[in-house]
């Protein structure tokens, strides 16, 4: 039997997204049928409905913030039952066998995992779809139960925007009245303010918009300072412990470097289209490290959501209806979006 689905699908890199309609096959023994409630819009969706990073796949379901309700269960199902609210992130596949995978990371699956979108699936070889959808069908392994008391659509964006900002904080070791710095205010950034809040830290928004400080206060930053300003940057050089950069755009690093103590992290986990330059003056005369994230594997997305719900963490969101999708993509691009748009499924 197939599953009849709905969505929205981009035909071309140069195509807006229309409606789309595919078949999945009823679970497998392993997999789950979950009837999608809600899926974020992320900046790296947009990314790839238009091959901004190579090597799209079209027609292609755009979608990795996904939360529903579990609606049918293969025979071997044991993890969740019919009726529970789960969700879905970044992938739905990994080899299960690497180093990686046997430690918990299968996001660095040296196989590769498979991405929910714009992927190929490991034995089929049949494209991935995504939660602009109002079905997927996933292997139980990388599913993710959703707290009790969570708003599902505030929900959505942590299966990517909050795992991808809670892993390099609990990898470096967040603690109580370390001094963290957050570089942008967007989709990625105002969920490292809440959660850098949550750990006990000092956070302060470092921000190009002067619109954003109200915001920033509001979401849990003690303080607010503009990029721009020389002199805001002057009196905060060698200063934080540790700077999250969520910026998805070409962008000056070596201002957020100087920024950091002696042996402070830069941590990025936003993705230019573009080359950043960097001078490694920066890093060597204070023994400063950069690193990059992705992402967490499962049971770290699972304990970042258990997290959340034990500090009633969502993230902001704009419901929108499907309809939609194009005109928030091109108000996601221009920053107009506090601080992330989730399509409402009902809307297909």
């Amino acid at each position: 039997m197939t599953i009849k689905t709905k969505g929205y699908a981009a035909k071309s890199a140069t195509s807006p997204l229309t409606p789309f309609e595919f078949e999945y096959q009823d679970p497998a023994e392993n997999e789950i049928q979950i009837e999608v409630e809600f899926c974020g819009i992320c900046h790296s969706d947009i990314h790839q409905a238009r091959d901004e990073w190579g090597g799209s796949i079209f027609p292609m379901v755009p979608g990795h913030e996904i939360v529903g309700k579990v609606k049918s269960l293969g025979s071997r199902v044991t993890k969740f039952k019919v009726g529970e609210r789960v969700g879905v992130g970044c992938m739905v596949e990994s080899c299960q066998t690497c180093g990686s995978c046997k430690e918990s990371l299968e996001q660095y699956c040296e196989k590769g995992f498979t991405p929910t979108y714009n992927g190929l699936y490991r034995e089929t070889k049949k494209p991935t779809k995504g939660g602009y959808a109002t079905q997927i069908v996933v292997d139980q392994n990388f599913v993710l139960k959703i707290p009790d008391g969570l708003d599902p659509a505030g929900a959505a964006p942590l299966l990517c925007a909050g795992i991808t900002t809670y892993s390099p904080m609990k990898f470096v070791g967040v603690s109580r009245g370390q001094k963290i710095g957050v570089l942008g205010l967007g989709g990625l950034g105002h969920m490292a303010v809440k959660l850098a809040n949550s750990f006990g830290a000092e956070v302060t928004v470092l921000s190009g918009s002067p619109s954003k400080k109200d915001d920033a206060k509001r979401l849990g930053a003690q303080h607010f300072a503009l990029t721009k300003n020389e002199d805001e940057m002057t009196k905060l050089e060698n200063h934080f412990d540790l700077i999250i950069d969520t910026v998805a755009a070409k962008h000056d690093v070596n201002q957020a470097l100087e920024l950091l103590k002696r042996q402070g992290t830069l941590v990025m986990v936003g993705i230019s289209d573009k080359p950043l330059d960097l001078g490694v003056f920066g890093l060597v005369m204070k023994r400063r490290k950069i690193m990059g994230s992705l992402i967490g594997g499962i049971r770290e997305t699972q304990e970042m959501l258990d997290h959340c719900g034990k500090h009633k963490i969502t993230s902001d969101v704009e419901v929108i209806k499907a309809a939609q999708i194009n005109e928030a993509y091109e108000r996601t691009v221009k920053g107009q979006v506090r601080y992330r748009f989730v399509i409402d499924s009902k809307s297909y």
